[in-house]
């Protein structure tokens, strides 16, 4: 019979983006909305503020993914034209450096030599890329993938405090849209950590927490710089 092993290492790489998009979504703009509600806005400040949030970041968090991940992918890239130079002038020393890593993982010299020389038969570049660089294409970096994810997830977000906005009473609006991000930061937590297949009340206390800060301070700047009419 087959053996079949269900592993989630190949969510890696959308997943975080994801997860980090929708989190900074909820968190920076129901913090900036918090904020300016308890410096005695009205709604449609409140709201208006929240937009232009949501705009601001999700060209942001777009931008600084792509930026950083197009990083990552030139260093791969890099590294993989050396390897290749590498292995083109001098296949015995990079058969001798790929034995020797499989060496140091625990495997007999003989047969170490002959799985290196049987892998590097079969594809020597990739071989090494996963071996020696610790690239492979689960792991590799998507700058285009990373920024779109990182833009809507972020944009789906940051919506949701928007909504929120729409229908809390006027009076409770700061509290009102505190307790739903923080429901909405846990509930996301959570489901990133059962998609992920780790611990869903740890991800979703971790992820709170960190909401609660961040309402918080907001809060205190906003009430510092009250704009109530005076008398």
């Amino acid at each position: 019979m087959r053996h079949l092993e269900q592993h989630r290492t190949h969510r890696i790489g959308w997943l975080r983006a994801a997860v980090l998009g929708a989190n900074d979504g909820i968190i920076s703009t129901a913090s900036l909305v918090v904020g300016v509600a308890a410096a005695s806005a009205t709604r449609e400040s409140v709201l208006v503020a929240g937009v232009a949030g949501l705009v601001a970041g999700a060209m942001s968090m777009a931008t600084g993914e792509y930026v950083s991940v197009s990083s990552q992918a030139d260093t791969e890239a890099a590294d993989l034209a050396r390897e290749q130079a590498e292995l083109t002038n001098d296949a015995a020393a990079e058969h001798q450096e790929l034995t020797a890593i499989y060496v140091e993982r625990g495997v007999e010299p003989d047969l170490a030599a002959q799985v290196a020389e049987q892998l590097m038969a079969r594809d020597a570049l990739g071989t090494h890329a996963r071996e020696e660089l610790g690239i492979s294409e689960t792991m590799s970096a998507n700058p285009i993938q990373a920024a779109l994810a990182s833009a809507a997830t972020f944009t789906v977000g940051a919506a949701l405090p928007l909504l929120v906005i729409l229908v809390a009473p006027a009076t409770y609006l700061s509290w009102t849209v505190s307790i739903t991000s923080l429901l909405f930061l846990a509930a996301l937590g959570g489901l990133a950590a059962y998609v992920g297949g780790s611990s869903v009340l740890k991800a979703a206390a971790r992820v709170t927490f960190w909401g609660v800060l961040a309402m918080a301070l907001s809060a205190v700047v906003g009430n510092f710089f009250n704009v109530t009419p005076q008398g």
